[in-house]
């Protein structure tokens, strides 16, 4: 072939010169390969949180209609009685049935990993049993046991002469907290004890030749290796914990006097909205308390994650 016919080809490459011929083409496939989770995480996500930081900043007004307020409505929050005292009880929760919750499904964990339990699956799946009931349908199972005019109670009341009332002053927070207790748990373990698993067996040889007992290999090899996945169900526990909503939902008809329409935080903005009609003030309450959720998730995250794992 002459080099007339090779620069025709667009072949011919000088020194300091470019290829003539065919140019790069981008490669889209793998973005439509991900183009319909972004379709629908943009549908039910973004959209969403955009729409609520829009009715925001309106307000509804008897005369003059939704009129643009700008903060107005993020002040009116932080000077809410109602939504600190429903915030103080979510933090109350969180600080007390958290830590319970997580160290019951720590311990359930180390027991299903120490070869010494036997019938281990049959713990396994009855821990996590409870996680696979529907959260309303556990509200309605534990308010059938807590009720003092029926079901468990009752009939402990009558049998005993006692005046039992778990749905009643302090004890409801006790009370919703053992209920959510009961439901995750077996999911809490679950992710601690797939965690335990992986973990690589040359470390036990390791413990066992230097003469580290049950105990010591726990603390020393178990626990920092499971360290993610602690961090990862401490962060879902917060979350959950300030997304409390199904059971003093529906233990309100038990107990009307002890559960009140601003019981938690979202059941405030739930009331707000549907009961209310105040859409505006109830997507405020919701972002304040999505801001202030995924703030403590990343300092606890921050504080969870050793210091070679930031880099």
């Amino acid at each position: 072939m002459t080099t007339t016919s090779l620069s025709r080809a667009g072949t011919t490459t000088g020194p300091g010169r470019r290829p003539t011929g065919r140019r790069h083409r981008r490669d889209w496939r793998g973005w439509a390969f991900v183009a319909p989770f972004m379709v629908v995480f943009a549908a039910m996500i973004i959209a969403p949180v955009v729409y609520a930081l829009y009715l925001s900043l309106f307000r509804q007004q008897l005369i003059g209609g939704n009129s643009f307020v700008g903060l107005g409505n993020y002040l009116a929050v932080f000077q809410d009685d109602k939504f600190w005292a429903s915030l103080g009880r979510v933090t109350i929760f969180l600080v007390v049935q958290v830590p319970i919750m997580l160290v019951l499904s720590l311990v359930a964990a180390l027991a299903l990993d120490s070869a010494r339990l036997h019938g281990a699956g049959f713990f396994r799946i009855a821990l996590f049993l409870p996680y696979a009931v529907p959260g309303v349908v556990a509200a309605l199972i534990w308010g059938f046991i807590y009720g003092d005019q029926f079901g468990l109670t009752a009939s402990l009341n009558h049998l005993l002469g006692t005046g039992l009332q778990p749905l009643s002053g302090p004890w409801v927070l006790a009370s919703i907290g053992n209920i959510v207790t009961w439901e995750f748990m077996g999911y809490n373990m679950l992710i601690f004890y797939a965690a335990l698993r992986v973990i690589p067996g040359e470390l036990y040889e390791a413990a066992e030749i230097d003469g580290a007992g049950a105990f010591r290999t726990v603390f020393s090899i178990k626990l920092p290796a499971i360290r993610g996945a602690l961090v990862i169900a401490t962060i879902f526990s917060i979350i959950g914990s300030f997304q409390l909503f199904n059971e003093p939902n529906l233990l309100k008809q038990l107990a009307p006097n002890a559960i009140s329409s601003y019981f938690t935080p979202n059941m405030y903005a739930y009331n707000l909205s549907f009961a209310g009609q105040q859409f505006n003030y109830a997507a405020t309450v919701a972002i304040v308390m999505g801001v202030l959720t995924a703030v403590i998730a990343y300092v606890v995250q921050l504080r969870g994650t050793p210091k070679e794992a930031r880099r």
